[in-house]
């Protein structure tokens, strides 16, 4: 990138706390000074505030592990992002990058190598210090193919991993293949590793066994706000305050200021609502629109409600676009003729009333959409994908002209007088969707077309559309932790993991599939904003023509908290609640 996170955090230098102390010890024969460096303190723009109490946290679900290197479900990042920290962080307010345990970083003017120059006299929750070792152990472990760390992807660039050199004890290179066009935004979430305390596990090839749910707190450190004192099964995770934190408010009170994170788990939104309702849970997340309207409707003075707007939640629908010519799955390959044709697409597209879907799903907390960058996101959405609204009759002549047509009893038929009708599959467990479903299937059945919705358990089918590819169409959610389309490299390429719609490729791609694999490839490689944005916008355009997936509906961040809690600012980017966790402090209570 042209500008570097160097160059920012030099405009912010005032803000930094950096002082070295010098330790003189006499001696007989004269004098030996010895140096050591002092804590070089973040210093947060948030309002200072005083320590004290507890904050209890409604959850749904527990977490799997407190291991960086194997958790991939949310739940397990959430907590892990309490307790380590990343050499940059994004912020998920402002959606920026910021200096985290990297003070600075230099830039190569070619975009490729990033010099990282670490804050000093930092300390693991255990009170070991941190240094370069640490850099260059945690990169050699997520790298590593044996280890098999979701973060490898995010490290090869090119086909190639990442370059780590040690330059100093406080300064580590970076150097890749290409330029990379997310720039220092690859760092965030790659959590740093005490390599004291992981190096032998590792060694002997039992790392990924290694910090599950019942490790003992005294093996287990880490860089974030946190360190971890007590799991209770079924019930909660309790975190306290890590004395070494590197961060401090301008008053020079050491972050954080709570004493304890609690993480109760309830098992389901509603008992989530309930603890909330009697005063047992402090802060609430991920609220539907029917429970946020009903607390809002209770007008209690002792809590605040927040809607913080689109998240960069999209919900689509697909179709099932897959090779089945080695499946047995002769009932949906017949239909994938229809799903194929665009013009069939563009016709569900046009007959989905999503200004009812926003509506009646999620009483007006929530936003329709035709992209799959929601109004979420403040730096990549293109001004080119317009709104479609609902056109019945857009949708009829769409049809009419790749063949279809309607009989006697108003159903839509192929040429071949064949009935047009599928299943939609979605999760059970999201209350949500199965209404959105119910709205899809009445819209179709305007066009003649009867839709049968199929509710799964999430692992099943998860399984049915990256394995047996035994579904006709599919309704499904992403979220993701950042906005930039370096995270969407995962889903657009031919062959990308999160491909659903055509994990088994056809062959030849079409052109449209072709220009979009060059878009992507290309923004990655460019190290100037601009020209990634214009990459990444005509990406946005041939998605939103071709509709590989069917964009419907952007949800709202809806949260909820204890009055008396200060500095809670919930976020469009996961984690919603708890990124700025450490700021987190109690004030009056009502």
């Amino acid at each position: 990138m042209n500008s570097s996170l160097a160059h920012r955090v030099s405009a912010k230098a005032p803000v930094k706390l950096f002082l070295r102390l010098s330790v003189v010890v006499f001696l007989a024969l004269g004098c030996v000074v010895y140096r050591v460096p002092a804590e070089e303190y973040l210093v947060t723009s948030a309002a200072p505030g005083k320590y004290g109490g507890d904050l209890v946290v409604a959850e749904r679900s527990e977490p799997k592990t407190l291991n960086p290197v194997m958790a991939v479900e949310n739940v397990s990042r959430e907590v892990i992002g309490l307790l380590m920290a990343d050499l940059i962080h994004i912020n998920r307010y402002s959606q920026q990058t910021e200096p985290a345990l990297a003070r600075s970083v230099d830039v190569s003017s070619d975009g490729r190598r990033y010099v990282v120059h670490l804050r000093q006299g930092v300390k693991f929750s255990d009170g070991y210090p941190f240094s370069a070792e640490d850099v260059l152990f945690t990169f050699q472990v997520y790298l590593d193919p044996k280890v098999d760390a979701p973060q490898r992807d995010l490290l090869t660039i090119a086909g190639k991993p990442v370059l780590v050199r040690k330059v100093d004890s406080d300064t580590v290179l970076f150097e890749f293949a290409q330029p990379y066009g997310p720039g220092e935004r690859v760092f965030d979430s790659v959590y740093i590793l005490p390599r004291h305390l992981l190096l032998r596990p590792y060694t002997e090839g039992k790392l990924n066994d290694s910090w599950d749910l019942k490790v003992a707190p005294a093996a287990i450190a880490g860089l974030g706000p946190f360190r971890f004192r007590e799991y209770v099964p079924g019930q909660r995770l309790v975190l306290e305050r890590n004395p070494y934190y590197w961060k401090q408010d301008a008053r020079g009170q050491r972050l954080p200021y709570v004493n304890k994170v609690i993480l109760e788990y309830t098992g389901s939104e509603d008992a989530e609502v309930l603890r909330f309702e009697n005063g047992g849970a402090d802060v609430v997340s991920r609220l539907s629109a029917r429970n946020f309207d009903a607390l809002a409707q209770r007008r209690n003075p002792s809590e605040i409600l927040i809607d913080a707007g689109p998240s960069l939640e999209y919900n689509f629908l697909f179709f099932n676009l897959n090779d089945l010519s080695t499946k047995n799955l002769r009932h949906i390959e017949s239909k994938q003729a229809w799903f194929r044709d665009v013009r069939f697409r563009q016709a569900i597209s046009s007959a989905i009333d999503r200004e009812a879907i926003v509506r009646l799903v999620y009483a007006g907390r929530a936003t329709a959409i035709w992209s799959q960058v929601t109004p979420g996101s403040k730096l990549w959405r293109s001004a080119n994908v317009v709104s479609s609204p609902r056109s019945v009759g857009k949708a009829r002549t769409l049809l009419a002209s790749a063949g279809f047509s309607w009989n006697q009893a108003h159903k839509l038929i192929d040429s071949s007088g064949r009935p047009v009708e599928f299943s939609i599959i979605t999760p059970v467990n999201n209350s949500e969707r199965v209404q959105m479903l119910t709205v899809i299937q009445q819209d179709l059945e305007e066009i003649g077309i009867d839709v049968h919705i199929v509710t799964l358990e999430l692992r099943t089918m998860l399984s049915r559309i990256t394995t047996t590819l035994d579904y006709d169409a599919c309704l499904i959610g992403l979220a993701t932790g950042d906005a930039d389309p370096g995270s969407e490299m995962s889903l657009w390429p031919s062959g990308a993991s999160a491909h659903f719609w055509e994990v088994r490729p056809t062959a030849p791609p079409p052109l449209w599939q072709i220009e979009i694999d060059r878009l992507m490839t290309a923004q990655m490689s460019s190290n100037d904003p601009r020209e990634r944005k214009r990459l990444y916008d005509r990406v946005q355009e041939l998605v939103a023509v071709n509709l590989p997936i069917i964009p419907v509906v952007s949800p709202d961040v809806l949260a909820g908290s204890k009055a008396g809690l200060r500095n809670f600012k919930p976020a469009v980017l996961l984690p919603y609640v708890l990124w700025n966790a450490d700021e987190l402090f109690w004030g009056a209570r009502q």
